[in-house]
């Protein structure tokens, strides 16, 4: 056997069938793909142009990040956290997101990128709330990340004077265009119909896309009850709320990803069940926006009726999954009392292989498996917090952050090589993105709220 790397002496967190951890291990990858995982005197034959020590590091997949904001990157700190749910998007976020230019959304996208990149993220599906669409996807191409992304799509006519049918076909058309002019045809960025959510698509729009999804063999992905005005609105409505409202409309079903999913009752819960709909939880920005997910949300519930869930890191505060992989090995312990409730290893597959799950590519990425797609990450195991290293995927959950990811490879190419981005400039990057926030703050007339003086 022949390859283009092979790297040696590691240890390996598998996530393969039979979840594997092996230590002096090795992996062998040529072109994009896997082509041998084992231990390291199995694979003692393999000739590779590469061999690079691994002795000191632990490989794992590249986490799936199923939900992040890429352009909200250079608002990071600015949107106060103890303003009420509806005054935090309406008078902060949304017309912060809107007062971007173009060039200021690209740059912030490619931050977001690189913040994950860093921390070990090799795939991600973007929240649907991207404006200027292709300017950002020309940005990210370049980066070397796996992505599926949509622009800010929303139709219904909140002014009674809006032309209510002109808007939805005007959304639509936008996502047409956006799929045929980044399809999913194997390349490594490409767009999804992914809707805003929440009360903002109509139902016309909501089968229209759900429509184009199955059609397409893309996916949709939408916010849904965070907090409890979603079931409020649909409720007002439809006098249904808001799962069993789309069950109606026969949009459920695996081609949707439906997120946030805090304040559902057991009907939808079962309703999401049933029709394979996948669920992504992002629990630091449930926690930090205080939308009661310890005390409502039925993912313990959800996840033994074997719903796909899988993790996200949502806003700007925070991009590095391995914190959520920390807390959602921890939170509803906690709430229940319950020390069995979403272990270690649960929780990693939920980063990992469900991630992929909710992509569509499943048995393409996240896990380190021959035939695989070569995405994977090496953690530097030499850090205080690995030593000693007894239980691997125990320490990669409770102990260790994303600070110690050393290196990682994207379809074989090595984006992350100690502790830097190959493809971007840091550098440059970061000294753009300082002049672009500082600007954006100043010419939006809201004030930097600090409880102690900044001077």
């Amino acid at each position: 056997m022949q390859a283009n790397t092979l790297i040696t002496g590691a240890t390996l967190i598998t996530m393969d069938a039979q979840r594997r951890v092996i230590r002096d291990g090795a992996l062998a990858f040529a072109g994009d793909a896997i082509v041998a995982v084992g231990k390291a005197a199995d694979l003692a034959g393999i000739e590779a142009g590469k061999v690079i020590d691994g002795g000191g590091f632990l490989l794992t997949p590249g986490f799936v990040n199923a939900h992040v904001h890429i352009t909200e990157t250079l608002i990071r700190g600015f949107v106060p956290g103890d303003l009420p749910f509806d005054d935090i998007l309406g008078k902060w976020v949304i017309p912060l997101y809107k007062g971007h230019s173009p060039a200021e959304q690209a740059v912030a996208a490619k931050l977001a990128i690189a913040a994950m990149l860093r921390t070990g993220t090799t795939s991600f599906i973007e929240a649907g709330t991207i404006i200027a669409f292709d300017e950002v996807m020309a940005a990210i191409a370049g980066t070397g990340i796996r992505a599926r992304a949509g622009r800010w799509t929303e139709d219904r006519a909140w002014d009674p004077a809006a032309d209510a049918q002109a808007l939805t076909r005007d959304a639509f058309a936008a996502l047409e265009r956006d799929l045929a002019a980044y399809p999913q045809d194997g390349r490594r960025i490409a767009a999804w119909p992914i809707l805003i959510g929440h009360m903002t698509a109509t139902d016309a729009l909501w089968q229209r896309t759900a429509d184009l999804a199955r059609r397409t063999g893309t996916r949709i992905s939408a916010h849904l009850s965070p907090v409890g005005g979603d079931a409020a609105w649909y409720l007002a409505q439809t006098g249904k709320r808001p799962v069993a409202h789309f069950a109606d409309l026969g949009v459920l079903g695996p081609h949707l990803n439906l997120v946030h999913m805090v304040h559902v009752d057991a009907a939808e819960a079962d309703l999401v069940a049933r029709s394979g709909t996948h669920v992504t939880h992002c629990p630091d920005a449930a926690l930090r926006s205080g939308y009661g997910v310890t005390r409502h949300g039925l993912f313990p519930e959800m996840a033994a009726a074997g719903v796909n869930i899988a993790l996200g890191t949502d806003g700007a505060d925070n991009h590095d999954m391995m914190r959520v992989l920390s807390l959602m090995a921890s939170l509803f312990r906690d709430a229940r009392e319950d020390r069995s409730l979403f272990p270690a290893h649960r929780a990693l597959e939920m980063a990992t292989l469900n991630g992929a799950k909710v992509m569509g590519l499943e048995g393409t990425v996240g896990a380190l498996a021959p035939g695989m797609k070569a995405d994977f990450v090496a953690h530097d195991i030499r850090r205080p917090e690995w030593v000693p290293l007894t239980n691997p995927v125990e320490q990669l959950v409770a102990s260790a952050d994303g600070r110690g990811v050393h290196s990682v490879w994207v379809d074989g190419v090595r984006v992350v090589a100690n502790h830097r981005c190959t493809l971007i400039d840091e550098g440059a990057l970061q000294a753009e993105g300082q002049a672009m926030a500082e600007a954006i703050l100043a010419r939006s007339g809201l004030p930097l709220v600090s409880e102690w003086p900044i001077i």
